[in-house]
């Protein structure tokens, strides 16, 4: 079997990955939550209208607070929906599954143990010129 077909395996595996699961469910239940979509919609708008207030040249500075101040509370709507919740939280554990299996992939391509090869939360961006030390 070549390397390939190896990793169309692999992609199968992650599809029926329990985090990959949750995630589909999280996403369809977020996008079947037509508050949820109505809020996100309402903050997109505001957004656009921010964007096109801020660009004019006579911008209103009392419209971009007031604009401002209402996408902060949609944000906030937002955020704090059961659904969004929930499909961030289902995000997060998938995107942990993920990490690891691309630092294994990667640390393995530039010859490190596969049997040891793991995804490090660490800062350390590899380049010892920006770094503080290590910790």
């Amino acid at each position: 079997m070549d390397i390939i077909e190896k990793a169309r395996e692999l992609g199968k595996l992650i599809q029926q990955e329990e985090s990959y699961i949750a995630l589909q469910k999280a996403q369809a239940d977020a996008d079947a939550d037509m508050d949820l979509q109505n809020l996100i919609g309402d903050f997109n708008m505001k957004r656009m209208s921010i964007n096109n207030e801020a660009s004019k040249k006579d911008k209103d500075s009392d419209k971009l607070a007031l604009l401002n101040s209402q996408m902060r509370e949609d944000y906030s709507k937002i955020m704090s929906n059961k659904n969004m919740i929930a499909y961030n939280e289902a995000k997060d554990a998938f995107d942990m599954v993920a990490n690891r299996v691309l630092a294994i992939i990667q640390q393995s391509a530039e010859g490190a143990d596969p049997e040891t090869a793991d995804y490090s939360t660490s800062s350390c961006s590899g380049s010892c010129s920006t770094c503080g030390g290590c910790g």
